[in-house]
């Protein structure tokens, strides 16, 4: 890859961990993954809370490159109208900057950086998707209280909606609320496991106690569904994962109906479209709360075991065309973003040594 005419950033590389602190992990990928991002001209950003990392998945000259930096439980991901990130994280909401113009490069590797300028202290509210809406706010699933919330100035979050069959804003996660559609900057429909009214009773509905829910109206969608997750508004249909059974599909919004299209062996969270193309997140289901549900017969039908990665695929054929898998010590993602126009993007995490020394500064002139 070339460098761009303007100087490049210099940024300090992340120090290598110990291998007593670096279980061992297996990345691979299809042969024609590199060629369809360069195509398509995006890299992917992904989050994993059970690694603890962010990573972005892009390409430089010697082929696929990915970048990972450390969060406290890092979940769900957003891009604002900018293109910036935001990022669900532990007991954080953060704001990720591309600090980098046109023609710019950090380590003459990197053709955006996204640095935490933001972060908001919420708590451990178990935080899942999140949104970006038209005021530039940051909407995110407080799963821990049942209802969409935006970070507050005083408090550790201000609630905005909560669905019509939990009786009250309580800490006790009764229903899982997930997943979030955002349409024309405001929240439109989110998921949730169950209509449970009591703490943890979505765990007991699993299998098809799923429900979609539109947004503000309180209004059921969809129902009978198995662990749904990742709604999201795509070429006019609402696309989500019916997770328990492995199916990428649609909502009916008029019948009602889910109508599968894809089946992907894994449990699966985390899902984005580019120009004709689903990319779709995939985890191993080892823990209690992902067994026993229709997936595991499923992949038993068809003598496969479950992936923990990314696959790409093509909405035109129905068929998974390009993947990422990930072996070993990481079972789990959780979700997934598309960074369009961007190569090859690292992420600068807050107190990290990278954050310390990377400096910026706007042009002369130039607006903030």
């Amino acid at each position: 890859m070339s460098e761009a005419a303007d100087a490049p950033v210099e940024a300090p590389a992340p120090a290598p961990a110990s291998p007593a602190e670096a279980p061992k992990v297996d990345f691979t990928f299809s042969g024609g993954l590199v060629p369809r991002l360069a195509q398509l001209g995006i890299a992917l950003a992904f989050t994993s809370y059970q690694s603890g990392f962010l990573y972005t998945l892009g390409r430089d000259a010697k082929g696929a490159h990915l970048h990972q930096s450390g969060f406290i439980k890092p979940m769900g991901l957003a891009l604002d109208a900018k293109g910036d990130l935001a990022l669900t994280a532990g007991f954080q909401v953060m704001r990720l900057r591309n600090v980098l113009t046109a023609g710019q490069w950090v380590n003459h590797t990197f053709d955006a950086c996204y640095v935490t300028r933001t972060v908001h202290m919420t708590g451990e509210l178990d935080a899942h998707d999140l949104g970006i809406d038209a005021q530039d706010r940051p909407i995110f699933v407080n799963t821990r209280f049942n209802c969409l919330a935006t970070v507050s100035e005083r408090h550790s979050f201000q609630p905005l909606w909560r669905p019509p069959f939990v009786s009250a804003l309580v800490d006790e996660d009764r229903c899982h609320l997930n997943g979030l559609a955002m349409k024309d900057g405001e929240p439109a429909f989110v998921t949730a496991v169950s209509r449970s009214d009591t703490i943890d009773g979505w765990r007991d509905r699993r299998a098809e106690g799923g429900v979609l829910v539109e947004v503000p109206s309180g209004r059921i969608v969809c129902e009978g569904l198995s662990m749904p997750h990742s709604p999201r508004f795509h070429d006019g249909e609402l696309w989500l994962h019916n997770s328990g059974t492995g199916d990428l599909g649609v909502v009916n919004l008029k019948s009602g109906r889910f109508e599968p299209r894809v089946f992907c062996p894994g449990f699966l969270r985390g899902l984005a479209f580019h120009k004709g193309f689903a990319f779709v997140g995939l985890s191993k289901p080892r823990y209690r709360r992902f067994e026993g549900l229709a997936l595991d017969q499923r992949l038993r039908e068809r003598d496969s075991e479950p992936w923990c990665g990314i696959q790409v695929i093509d909405l035109a054929k129905g068929s998974c065309v390009d993947w990422f898998r990930i072996d070993g010590a990481v079972g789990e993602i959780y979700d997934l973003a598309v960074l369009p126009g961007v190569a090859c993007a690292m992420t600068v995490p807050p107190g990290s040594a990278e954050g310390m020394k990377l400096i910026t500064l706007p042009a002369e002139g130039a607006s903030p």
